[in-house]
Parts: C-alpha cells; structure tokens; sequence
C-alpha cells in the first residue's frame, strides 16, 4: 500500500518526524524563526504536516536534543538562542572571540593526587600531587561549562593562593612563565547528572559534550590535565584536521 500522508515514513525512506524536524530547524537556521519565539506546537504541526501527535512531538525532541529549541511547560516549545562556538583551547579567549563576556566562578581549589589518567598525561607517578581546579564557565553570564583543570605542584607552586576566576592559561604565562601553545581532547556525547544540570542550570538529562583535554607548552611539556563538560544546548565544537597526513 503507498504511504499516505499519515504515514510514519514516506516513500523516499526518511522518517516523516525527520522531515518536520529537518524544515523547523531550516527556518531556525534562516532566522525565520527568531530566539524565544513560540513554534507551533504538536497540534499544529500534526495538522499542517498530516501526522499523529505523537510523531510531531518526536520531531520537537529532535530539535530539543539538538538545542535549537526549548521547553517552558505549560507555555510551550520556543526558539534557542545560537549556540557558541569552540575551539579546543581556551575556553576564556573562544569566548572573548565571538563577542562575549567570559567569567568563571571557583568550585573548589585544592591539593589532590593525580590518578592515572592526569599522571600520564602530566608525566607523573600515579598518586603524586597535583593542584585541582574545579570552576564553572560562563558566557554573558550563561553557565555553559564546568572545567576541572589539574596542574602538577611543582610546576605552579602557590597556584591555589592565586586568583583563579580568570584564564589560568594567562595566568600560567604571568606567572610561571609557561605558555601554551598546543592542546588535545577527546570529545564524548553524555547526558548530564543532576549535579551538573543544577550547577549549569539546566533541565534535568540535559544532553552535553565531555572533553578529557591536555595543554602543552612549546617544548611539547604536558602542563595542564583537564576534564570539561559543555552544556550541547549551547555549545558546539569547530573541528580542523590535516588530512593530507
């Protein structure tokens, strides 16, 4: 039997929700429709698209997993701002690149040991003293990440007496005389803890990015170990590779 206009899945093989999905997201994309304003709501799309609700609201799960809307119940689905876009570096100088204001506020500062991932990173022995630094990033005053950056002691003694609610890579520079000029990560796609969606103020099971990130200075010297979490409702991440290698 041809599909109909009902139908879950249409002739070409794609999804009827992927399709309602893929033209708000168009119109989102084109500033048809601004940030904050209302989309039609499951009702409407059901109508205009000739679909159950249950396949409308699908669609709109899309788009909200994809930050390009947000929930406010009983009110509706509205428009998401535009998500910022990052590099792998500093989170400090990609704010300050795409116009913004960025702050940071100390979670907690203090002595730890390095377990096996940050000492092999840093070159150290499991277990040795590092300095941990836990804060939460923010945008124009948006909470968008929670940074937890570790250094070993002995390259940044007196760190923790330090004030860290700037850029700790200037401040590695000013001093300790330490500049970075490289750094890796690994990125992951999670869903958010309750701890994490209170702190970012976020809807619980917000989707996020975690990066295991490492920095390393001109002499390809590891300097700092970190482990990020970006809130994916409002950050991207803007990846360059050499492929000819």
């Amino acid at each position: 039997m041809p599909p109909t206009a009902s139908s879950p899945t249409p002739r070409g093989g794609v999804p009827r929700y992927a399709e309602i999905a893929a033209d708000l997201r168009r119109r989102i994309v084109e500033d048809e429709l601004a940030p904050h304003t209302l989309v039609p709501s499951e009702r409407e799309l059901s109508e205009l698209h000739g679909v159950s609700r249950m396949t409308a609201r699908h669609a709109l799960t899309v788009l909200a997993n994809e930050g390009y809307v947000y929930r406010r119940t009983p009110r509706g689905t509205f428009v998401a701002e535009q998500r910022h876009v990052f590099r792998i570096g500093s989170f400090s100088r990609e704010v300050e690149r795409g116009g913004r204001t960025p702050t940071a506020v100390v979670l907690s500062a203090e002595v730890g040991e390095a377990d096996t991932a940050a000492a092999t990173a840093l070159g150290l022995v499991p277990g040795a003293p590092v300095h941990v630094v836990r804060r939460r990033r923010s945008a124009d005053g948006e909470a968008i990440a929670l940074e937890t950056s570790v250094f070993p002691v002995a390259l940044t003694p007196g760190l923790l007496e330090a004030d860290l609610t700037g850029s700790l890579w200037e401040l590695l520079a000013a001093t300790y005389g330490v500049v970075v000029t490289t750094a890796r990560a690994t990125l992951a796609s999670v869903v958010l803890d309750d701890e994490s969606c209170r702190l970012l103020d976020a809807v619980a099971a917000t989707p996020g990015t975690r990066l295991e990130r490492s920095a390393y200075d001109a002499d390809g010297r590891c300097v700092e170990f970190a482990r990020d979490v970006y809130r994916s409702d409002r950050a991207v991440f803007e990846v360059e590779a050499d492929v000819t290698r």
